[in-house]
């Protein structure tokens, strides 16, 4: 199996992330870039993210190959809790890589960053992703009803997974 790593997105991912985020085969991932360039915007504005201890994006990379993006977004009203998301390239599915993935962001979020919870949430229908936090111990604590528009502007429900340290 490949060595997985993280390490901070950079602006020259913008093209790989783009061809990802773009397949119509990710049906649970409401990414908001439309174009290349809106891609670019997002990923130079990550240090200022950082910076503000707003959000930790990183790349996700297997046998050196940028396969996806992970990230911690931390609430700005409650600084100790921080959620992840993530998204893995369609021909790398399967492979682990997420909890893997997720298992090294989670380091940094209780380690480096002082977190005492990390949440995930997703579509009840994401089965793939509902089977990466029960492989890294996150507990589900329920249904959050009409929480998160989709990208056509529906109320979408969600679960919600936390871990605590």
């Amino acid at each position: 199996m490949p060595k997985i790593e993280i390490r901070y997105q950079r602006v020259g991912d913008a093209k790989r992330f783009f061809e990802i985020v773009t397949n119509p085969n990710f049906i649970y991932l409401d990414i908001k870039a439309k174009s290349l360039d809106d891609e670019i915007k997002w990923l130079k504005a990550n240090p200022e993210r950082r910076k503000n201890n707003k959000e930790w994006n990183y790349s996700i990379l297997c046998g050196g190959k940028v396969v996806g993006a992970i990230g911690m977004r931390i609430n700005q009203a409650r600084k100790h809790i921080g959620e992840i998301g993530y998204f893995i390239d369609e021909k790398y599915w399967g492979q682990g890589i997420a909890t893997r993935a997720v298992k090294l962001i989670e380091k940094e979020g209780f380690e480096r960053l002082g977190l005492s919870r990390i949440e995930i949430l997703m579509r009840p229908e994401n089965k793939a992703s509902e089977k990466v936090t029960k492989k890294n111990g996150y507990i589900k604590e329920g249904r959050l009803r009409k929480y998160i528009k989709d990208k056509k502007g529906v109320l979408r429900d969600f679960w919600m997974y936390s871990k605590i340290k």
